[in-house]
Parts: structure tokens; sequence; C-alpha cells
């Protein structure tokens, strides 16, 4: 996409700052050395993607590479889908703007299932092929990886290759091999059956499928030596490299913070959950390493908060230990940590007490089940005392929010489980906490969806009538002051689960549900399930064959020929003790379950305990209630691509880039601290300005020259700091009155005789509405001090800023010059300094 194809849609579409590719810590490279292009796809928006770790190891380790760049592309929002479609703009990257099409190698993250469609939206928008059988060599090898893959048929028709399992090192093995095969001037089979050699490298096109007497799919491979393909594996995560300065990104993204994966795979063995048996066996990451990481990443993000990533973060072995270190380094900056996935049990009273010495982040727990049988039958090893005991202590140290899931539809769940969902949510609600009066309590609920490679992966899924039925009962139930009902649509779970265990057979499918505009489909505002339907009736696919049917344990899956490390035997063997109530236990407490992964030589679980250290900077951790500090007016720039960034985005941005300058700003005390900046005015998104100012608290000791010359190093391209006063109490003052305003046209024209129409009224009242629908009447003709014609495309104005009266200067131009929404967008308007 050129870079003036962009600009004049950019302003047009929502989140604008998403398409800007320019965000701290991007990989820009010189295009003279780059000898391989490869493009990051993530079929979802980029507030997703952006919080998704496994794109940001990706960007890290591929970039690592001189001769490689590496750049992001996500699926675009619907707005700005339908601009490209009708300039016929093809979809491109953020860094270079480089079309998908033009890339070596693309490749998707497949995390999701509902994130299907939106491949095949990526690939529309870049002319490329959907099949890899009508691709030749002019089109990009098209690949993927992410956890999807490991039941990678319903997808294999639009893959070139697929990787199976941890994508750190293998990656960069399939980038060397292309790189080889590049020079050779073979076809394209040539680098496919090179890769082939490669551990956790899926060539689908190497296999080819069949339909047995009973209906079942059976895949068969095409060469003798490639019969299956076993998981790539990283053996130890401190031998791998973790990004330390990732990409921060624009906007709001879903997780907004330093996301730190401290373990990867978890053995305490729930019979529902499949990261639990495909990342298999625990790897921890030394906690110095951990340390390390984090004092790098802090300096080179300006990150307020640290995610400590782990299927179950409370059983790393050092958790205890690592968190107090942290806690030691981050409390002086008051950034706080956050441990996502805690198993009940592992969340100690001590370890909760380090977690809330800064601010109480986020407590979610999940029970999974109601009684205390499903979860013998889930493997669920937790008891109500002891999730009684985990919530009393959350009130009792000053969490007022504590969130439960459950899920509905799991193997052998009965009316008495449903009652017991109800029961104990009941008995958490009464949780006696002295002095504690405010308790919320939010309750999920989504419909157990049967995964590959899972004991579970032969059990039935119930039905979307069941699933309605299951959720209606809870909801009419579980209502009350200081609760919550929350639950998934079991129409996108029914579909979730079609792809989950689906076959080859799909594909025709998924381009049908597509070409029926089916997008998406993981949010809730834009799924469309009568579309599926549609799609589903035209190409004859049988959903319960896929879905609420129960599979005979000696019936071939279409995921055979994966080998996810797990064995099948044990698959089996946890099937049948799930239905016998009988517990398996954590083979880190015990001794091995035989799940068939570790080799125990090169292949095995990794872990520590104890405590470790880091030698910490003490010039960047100050007490800040002891140390003095002034008040500085800082005024600053918004130009250029900066205009397209919204208040509270450009809030943060400045709040980080003072971290990254390790220049301390004061913070607010209390349960929530925050940063004590104020910022005069808010400017509209899509505006510029010459110069807007904020206030912020400093130590004494930083120099007002300091704080500009290190400021504008940490901030992003159209945003410069001019100048920087301090300020005295008595010097505060409210904001100016008159502000001026220049503008530009690309689309429309301003007319002179409407301006003369506008001047010689005494009043021009416009109704404005705001969030909430209430609308109200303000009079345009005293708030326009002056408004000129330079041009039929050019004016000028000073507006008055009044209490309550105040408006938009596109708001003013609409109004007077009969000027459209889109006219308005596309124009230049610069805020000026002054009258």
């Amino acid at each position: 996409m050129p870079s003036q194809s962009l600009e004049k849609i950019l302003p047009l579409v929502q989140n604008p700052s998403h398409y800007l590719g320019t965000e701290i810590n991007t990989a820009q490279k010189d295009p003279q050395n780059i000898q391989l292009r490869f493009a990051l796809a993530f079929p979802d928006r980029y507030e997703v993607g952006m919080s998704h770790i496994g794109i940001q190891i990706l960007y890290h380790v591929l970039n690592s590479r001189q001769a490689i760049a590496a750049e992001r592309v996500f699926a675009p929002g619907v707005d700005l889908e339908a601009r490209l479609r009708a300039g016929g703009i093809p979809l491109c990257s953020l860094e270079s703007r480089t079309p998908l099409s033009g890339f070596d190698i693309v490749g998707f993250s497949l995390q999701y299932e509902l994130n299907f469609t939106n491949i095949l939206t990526m690939l529309d928008l870049s002319g490329i092929p959907f099949y890899t059988q009508d691709r030749d060599g002019s089109h990009p090898f098209v690949i993927a990886g992410g956890p999807s893959t490991f039941n990678p048929e319903p997808l294999s028709d639009f893959f070139d290759a697929m990787v199976v399992g941890d994508g750190e090192s293998i990656v960069l093995e399939l980038t060397d091999a292309w790189l080889a095969w590049k020079d050779t001037g073979a076809d394209r089979e040539a680098l496919l059956k090179a890769w082939s050699d490669l551990e956790g490298v899926y060539i689908p096109s190497f296999f080819q499928t069949g339909i047995d007497s009973g209906g079942l799919q059976v895949v068969t491979p095409r060469f003798s030596g490639y019969t299956g393909v076993r998981k790539a594996l990283v053996s130890d995560l401190n031998q791998v490299p973790y990004p330390d300065h990732p990409v921060i990104p624009f906007g709001k993204p879903i997780h907004d913070r330093l996301s730190l994966e401290i373990c990867r795979g978890c053995t305490r063995g729930c019979r529902f959950c499949q990261a639990g048996m495909i990342y298999r066996p625990v790897r921890e990451r030394a906690p110095s390493t951990v340390l390390s990481l984090a004092e790098r990443a802090l300096a080179r993000t300006g990150y307020e908060d640290i995610s400590l990533l782990s299927l179950s973060t409370g059983d790393y072995g050092a958790i205890q230990g690592l968190v107090e270190q942290l806690m030691n380094r981050c409390e002086p900056e008051n950034t706080a940590v956050s441990l996502p996935s805690l198993r009940i049990g592992s969340l100690t009273e001590e370890l909760m007490a380090q977690i809330k010495r800064v601010r109480k982040t986020g407590f979610t727990v999940a029970p999974e089940a109601g009684s205390q049988r499903l979860r013998e039958v889930i493997n669920k090893n937790i008891t109500e005392q002891a999730l009684e005991e985990t919530v009393r202590n959350a009130f009792g140290l000053g969490w007022r929010l504590i969130k439960l899931y459950f899920m509905i539809g799991l193997p052998t769940e009965t009316e008495e489980d449903l009652e017991a969902i109800v029961e104990l949510v009941r008995r958490l609600q009464r949780v006696r906490v002295p002095n504690v009066r405010n308790k919320n309590i939010t309750v999920s609920v989504s419909t157990f969806i049967p995964k590959a490679h899972t004991p579970f992966q032969w059990s039935p899924q119930i039905s979307v009538d069941e699933s309605r039925d299951k959720i209606d009962m809870l909801r009419r139930r579980l209502k009350g002051r200081g609760l919550r009902f929350k639950w998934q649509n079991p129409e996108m779970s029914l579909v979730e689960g079609l792809w989950a265990r689906g076959d080859r057979r799909l594909s025709r499918l998924l381009v049908k549900a597509y070409e029926m505009g089916c997008c998406f489909d993981g949010w809730s505002e834009q799924f469309q399930y009568s579309r599926w339907l549609k799609a589903i009736e035209a190409c004859g696919v049988d959903v319960d064959f896929y879905t609420t049917r129960v599979r005979d344990l000696s019936e071939p899956l279409p995921w055979d020929h994966i080998d996810c490390g797990v064995s099948k035997e044990f698959q089996k063997r946890e099937w049948e003790k799930a239905f016998g109530r009988q517990q398996t236990l954590d083979c880190r407490d015990g001794e091995c379950d035989q799940c068939g992964v570790c080799d125990f030589e090169t292949v095995k679980p990794i872990t520590f305990e104890g405590k470790a250290t880091i030698k910490v900077r003490r010039d960047l951790h100050t007490d800040s209630h002891k140390q003095p500090y002034k008040k500085l007016r800082v005024s600053y720039a918004k130009r250029g691509q900066a205009r397209y960034f919204g208040h509270l985005e450009l809030i943060k941005i400045f709040i980080r880039a003072f971290r990254r300058a390790r220049i301390p700003l004061r913070y607010s005390e209390g349960f929530h601290p925050a940063p004590k900046i104020s910022f005069e005015s808010a400017l509209a998104v899509g505006i510029e300005s010459l110069e807007e100012r904020f206030i912020v608290q400093v130590p004494v000791h930083v120099s007002r020259e300091t704080l500009v010359d290190q400021v504008n190093q940490e901030l992003p391209k159209g945003l410069t700091v001019t100048a920087c006063n301090k300020v005295h109490r008595r010097s505060l003052g409210p904001p100016p009155k008159l502000v001026r305003y220049s503008v530009t046209l690309k689309e429309g024209i301003f007319s002179e005789a409407k301006l003369r129409n506008f001047l010689e009224k005494k009043e021009s009242p416009l109704t404005k509405r705001n969030r909430k629908g209430k609308e109200k009447m303000i009079d345009l003709r005293p708030l326009v001090k002056e408004l000129r014609l330079l041009s039929p495309q050019e004016a000028d104005m000073i507006l008055r800023l009044e209490p309550g009266q105040s408006i938009r200067p596109t708001d003013l131009l609409g109004h007077v010059f009969d000027l459209s929404e889109k006219a308005l967008k596309l124009a230049t308007i610069i805020k000026g300094v002054g009258p």
C-alpha cells in the first residue's frame, strides 16, 4: 500500500493509529540489505494481535538476522477493508507498507478457530489465491503456526507448510532453507521437500486423504520417509531468545503491559485442556533470567505493568521469591505485577500480599465445574475449601472483584452439577471477611468444546439448544447485588467446535462462509450464525458428525499423523480414568505419569526453586514519597501522523516516554497510584497542533533542558516537546480563551456566500448529542471571533472557548459550509499558538 494511498484512507477509518507502523521498538531495515522478506500475519484486529506474545517473539527472533526483514500485518477493521476494496488497494505490512503479495513468506498465526475466515480476507485483499494448488512461483509461500496446527486438516488446502509446536528455533531453520533454495533455481516443491526434513514442519500436499467405509477421513502419506510430524520443541527456554524490547502498541491493546513468559507447559492434567497436553513438558525460565529480562524490558518500554505468563503461573517453582524480587524492583517505580493464570491452592496469602504492594491487578480463578464429582472427572484437583480460602484471602487483602470461570457440557454433567455451580457461587458470596462489605463476583460461563490431543477428544459436544437451556437456567439463578453473569454465545461455540475437530473436507465450507460475508467470527457483534447455516447447507456439511456424536476409541482421527508428544495410549487411559473419577497427579509432585513426551535426556521437565536476585540500578528507584518535586509546564507539537492519536492514547505515550527517559514522575497515593500529569485540553483525533501543554511533577534535580532532550528521544514520530517552564503556584491560571485554526480542504470548497450568510446572523444554533444521547443546543455565532477564507480550499478562524460551550472546528465548518463528514475528516486542520 503506497504511503499516499494510505494517507487518503486513514482519516476515514476508526483507530487510525493501529495502521501507522511506527511504534516504539519497531524494526526498520535498509531494503538493500534484505534477502528475505517475512510477513507475520495475525488474522484478527491489531489490538488482539499486538497482545499476543508469540508475534513479539517471532518478530524479535527473525529481525535479529540482518538479512531478514520481518514485518507485521493484521486483519483490517471492516471499515478499512471496505475502503481498500473500493480503492483497489492491496493489504500491506505496517512497517514498509509492502503488499503481502510482495513478501517471500507469509506466516499466519492460528490461535483461534473463529479467526479462520479472516485468513481468507487477508489473502483475498492481497491477491493471493486461497488454495495452494492455485499458486505459482509469483506468489509467496503461505505457512502457518500456532495451537490450531495440532489439527491442521481443516486448513490444509490453504497452506504450503504448517509448523506444529514451538516456533522460536524452527522458524530460523525454515528461513535458512529458503535462503539456500532461492539461488538454486529449483521449483517450489524442492523447498517443500527440504522443509519436510525439519522436525515440526507439516507439508499438507505430501499427504492425501480418503474416506473409509464409515465415512471417516483417512490421511495417508505420499512419501515413505515422511509419514507423520512430531511437534517442534524448545527443550530449554533459557537457551532461546526472548524479546527484551517488544514493540509498544498504539491505541488500546487487549493486554497493555509487559508480558514475560516464565514457564511453558503444564502437567496438572486437566482432561479438557488442549494447552496442557500440547505444550508439555514443563519448562521454566530461570528466575535470574526472568529478572534480567524484566530489568531490560522495562527500561526499553516504560510499561507500568508486568504480567508473568504461564498456563499456571502459581505453579512456577520459585514464584514467591521471583514475585518478591520483582516487587522490590518495581514498587519504587509504581510498576505493578500481575499473575493472570493462577491455580486455586497455589495462590497463597503471602503471594497475594506481594502482588498488592503497588496496585491490585485483576483476580481470576477457574473452578471449571461446580461439583467435586465433576471436578474429579475432569481432573481439576481443587476443593471447595481451597477455593473459599482463596476468595477470602483476596477480599481480605483489598480486592473487590473476583472473576470465576465455569464450563457447561462437560462429560457426565448432570442437572445436579449445574445446581452445584449456583450453590458454589452463593457460598462464595457469603464468605465473611472482617471490615469488608463491598464484594463483587463475576461469573463467566462457556460451553465445553472438545479439542484434539486431549483425553476428551472422543467426547460429544452438547448442542446449541442444550447450551442455551443450561445458560438460561444459570442466568435466572445467578442474579442479585454484587453478582454479574456473563456467557459465550452457544452458536459461536458450535462453530468453534466444528473447526476444532474437523477434517480436510471443511475447506470448501470456509470459502463458502467467507463468500457469504462471514468475518471476525470471534467478535460477537460481527458473528453471523445465519450465514454460517446457509454456508453449511450449501456445502452439505453434517455438523453433528463433527460435533455432537460420540467417537469410538478405535476410529481414525483427522490429526492422527500429528504427534504432540503425548501418546494416544495415555489419552485413552485418561479417558477411562475420567469415568472412574480417578485422579492423575502432577508429575512434578510425584512419579512420572508415562504420558510419553519426555525422553529424560534432551526432553524433560525443567524447574527452579528458591530465590534469585539481580543487581538493580539504584538511581532509578528512589522513594517517590520522600524526594521533593517541582511542577513544570511542558509544551509540545502534535503534527503529521501524531494527529491520529486519541487523547487517552496520547497521555499513555507521554507517561511511557518519561519512564523510558528515566525521568521519574510523581504519583498519587492510595490503592491505584497514578502519575500526576494534567493536560490542558483534549485535542480531537485528526487535528494537528503547533502547541499543546500539560503540567507534570518531576524531581527537583531534573533540569528543563534534560527533560526536553531525553523525552524527545523517546517520542514517536510527529510528537515533539518544544518548551518546558517552571510553574509557580500563582501562575497556573486558566487555559487561553481564544484558539486559532487553519484549515485546508482536500475535498469540497468553502463558499463565500455561505460564510456571509453565517456572519450576518445574530445567532446560529447547533444541536449536539453526547454519547448518552442527550441533546444540547449551542449558539455558534458568539463563539466565532473570526472566520475568513484565504481561498476556496483554505480558511483561518479564531474560536472562543467558553465553559460548557466549546465546539470542535469540524462542527463549525460542517454547519457553516454544509461540508460532508468525509470532507471534514480529510481536511488538514492545524491548531495555532494563539490569535
